[in-house]
Order: structure tokens, then C-alpha cells, then sequence
């Protein structure tokens, strides 16, 4: 996006841009992608079904802006969206999963997640592309993938690696110049941390109804 904005002479980048094909796209995109986290905050299984949506248009968004690590985070998000809204819906015994905290062995597996993906991004991006963010791209997409994960599996602190990813998102989004994403971005932080708090009295309350198991 940052180089389709480049190429364009400076006198029409204001309302030209505004209204541009790209632009556009990435507004909607934005738009189901908050719609997707309040649902998720709300312990909505539809949720995915928006995230879905607006990953797909996220990856046409990023392949016309050359943004390559971004498109493997998205078909990533893709492929654990699709996963997490059959376990969310049916879950092992063909009812909806409930929200659990991260046992100690799942912290590892999250923690090697992000590792084993910030190592190979990293990787990736500098010696086959020609990134000029490669440590904060890594990370990112480091946090998130583990975060997306944890979701998947509607654990508590998912809330916690996907503000982590998206407090170093919103610089790097303003750097590459993707404001809708820059906003939605900043938007998902704020919702996040509060969901985090809203799925800790979820689980708390089921554990009080004696509904799940500690």
C-alpha cells in the first residue's frame, strides 16, 4: 500500500486516495475486522465467520502492496479461523468448547510458537525479500500466531500475545502508511485487553456454575 501511494503525483493523493479502489477494500476489511473482535469478545462463535471474510480481503489488500509476510500471517489466520470455528462450535464432544486458562504445557507450545515462527520470519524475510522491517515484521506475526492459536483453542490469554502483536503493529502500520489498519489495529489493543478481562469472569463464572473443571 505504502508504494501504491508513492507512485501517485502529490496534488491527488488526498481525495483520489480517499476514494480508491485499495482504500476502499481496506476500509470494509477494517470494518469486519472489528466487527470479528467484538464477537469474539462477546464469546461468539460467529465470530469467525466476519474474520474469515475480512482476512480474504486482507490478502488481496497485501498482495498488491508486496506486503509477503503479512499474507503468510493471514493464511495462517485463515487456515486457525476455519479450525477454531469447528472447535468453538462442537468442540471434542460435539458441543461448544468453553473458555480455560493456559495450562503450563500450553504456555510452551505457545511460547515455541512464537520462537519457531520469529526465527523463520526473520530468516525469510531478510534473505528473500526485500523487507525494510524485517525484526518488527517477525515479531508480529511471532505474537499473533501464537495468539490465534490460543484462540483457536478459546484459551484465556490468547488476549494477551495478540496485544502483545498488536502494540508493535500500530507503529509498523503507520510506517508502511495502512491507516484503516493502523486504526482497526489500535482498536483490536483496546478490545483485546478488555476482553481478556471479559473471558477471565467468563471462565470464572462457569467454574462457579460448576460447568467446566478448573
Amino acid at each position: 500500500m505504502q508504494n501504491l501511494i508513492r507512485i501517485m503525483p502529490a496534488e491527488e493523493k488526498s481525495m483520489d486516495y480517499l476514494f480508491s479502489h485499495f482504500t476502499l477494500l481496506e476500509a470494509l476489511g477494517a470494518l469486519l475486522g472489528v466487527f470479528q473482535v467484538l464477537l469474539s469478545r462477546a464469546n461468539k462463535v460467529s465470530n469467525y465467520l466476519f474474520g474469515i471474510a475480512g482476512i480474504l480481503i486482507g490478502l488481496y489488500i497485501y498482495y498488491h502492496a508486496r506486503l509477503y509476510a503479512d499474507i503468510l500471517l493471514n493464511l495462517y489466520y485463515l487456515v486457525m479461523s476455519v479450525y477454531g470455528w469447528f472447535f468453538w462450535k462442537f468442540g471434542n464432544k460435539s458441543h461448544q468448547a468453553p473458555i480455560s486458562k493456559t495450562s503450563t504445557k500450553e504456555l510452551y507450545k505457545a511460547l515455541g510458537i512464537a520462537l519457531i515462527c520469529f526465527c523463520g520470519l526473520t530468516y525469510w524475510l531478510s534473505h528473500h525479500t526485500d523487507s525494510d522491517v524485517v525484526i518488527w515484521d517477525a515479531l508480529v506475526s511471532a505474537f499473533a500466531w501464537s495468539g490465534m492459536w490460543l484462540m483457536a483453542k478459546r484459551k484465556i490469554e490468547n488476549w494477551i500475545f495478540l496485544s502483545l502483536s498488536n502494540c508493535i503493529a500500530i507503529p509498523l502500520l503507520l510506517y508502511k502508511e495502512l491507516y484503516w489498519y493502523t486504526g482497526l489495529t489500535l482498536f483490536l489493543l483496546i478490545v483485546g485487553i478488555s476482553g481478556y478481562f471479559n473471558w477471565k469472569a467468563l471462565h470464572l463464572k462457569n467454574l462457579e456454575d460448576g460447568s467446566t473443571n478448573p
